[in-house]
């Protein structure tokens, strides 16, 4: 269950996260997945419009709660600069806390991790603005 005390805090590290970066890191929740969480979640990068930030930077963490399944991704631009690697483990750091149920402190942990990555290759420039909502997107994305 992601209670709104749950949202509060993954959106308040994405906004932390994203202080020192350009980059735009959102987070998606749904219930159930039926296909590769990482298909899934390429398909709802692109209904948040993720692929239309200016320097291509966007991540995304996908979780399906009750299939359990998870899955983070990156546009080109930040995906060429960390390699596949970094994905890799920053993924297995995310589930060994999601198999604890603690949905907060494995995506915060994430993000913060995400953020890094952003920040040494993407760093905030003062004309950078927000490109993507920090909200919590959930449910279907149709």
């Amino acid at each position: 269950m992601i209670t709104e005390s749950i949202r509060e805090e993954i959106s308040e590290s994405i906004r932390l996260a994203e202080l020192n970066t350009s980059g735009e890191i959102r987070v998606h929740f749904e219930d159930e997945c039926s296909i590769d969480p990482i298909e899934r979640a390429w398909y709802i990068f692109e209904k948040l419009k993720m692929h239309e930030t200016k320097d291509r930077n966007g991540v995304l963490f996908y979780v399906a709660i009750s299939d359990r399944k998870f899955a983070i991704i990156g546009d080109e631009g930040i995906h060429h600069k960390v390699g596949s690697d970094f994905w890799n483990s920053t993924r297995n750091h995310v589930i060994t806390h999601l198999t604890k149920g603690d949905y907060s402190l494995a995506l915060c942990n994430g993000i913060m991790e995400a953020g890094e990555q952003l920040k040494r290759y993407f760093p905030y420039h003062e004309e950078d603005k927000n490109e993507l909502s920090n909200d919590i997107s959930i449910g279907e994305q149709q």
